[in-house]
């Protein structure tokens, strides 16, 4: 039989499972959603520093955003409005970031993660 003595990380893994038990699930929805709305900035350009044009990628981008649109309308009405509001906010922004970065943008309704989210304008 393992004790903690003699097998740590078992302890450290029931430690972590037990403390990803203890937080709300729109707090996991929020800091998931904020991790894809960085990142998605990120590969669109918007970067803070002297190297944002090198991380520009538009194709990671766009993965990104879409999957940010997916997770943000299957989450609000599990969410609520105090809570989505904010994220679509964000999304929206990044989804007209994307538009601005893009040499040849979207139509309007065919952008990243607009077929959930409606067109952008």
């Amino acid at each position: 039989m393992s004790t903690p003595e003699t097998n740590p990380v078992s302890t450290n893994a029931e430690n972590e499972i037990r403390d990803i038990a203890e937080v709300a699930a729109v707090e996991i929805i929020t800091t998931a959603a904020v991790h894809l709305m960085s990142a998605a900035a990120v590969k669109c350009g918007l970067a803070a520093g002297d190297d944002a044009e090198e991380l520009k990628d538009l194709d990671e981008a766009r993965k990104l955003i879409i999957a940010l649109a997916g997770l943000v309308t299957s989450a609000a009405p599990e969410i609520g409005s105090q809570h989505a509001g904010p994220l679509r906010d964000g999304l929206r922004s990044l989804q007209l970031a994307f538009r601005e970065a893009s040499a040849f943008p979207d139509e309007p309704g065919k952008g990243p993660g607009e077929k959930l989210t409606g067109p952008v304008n």
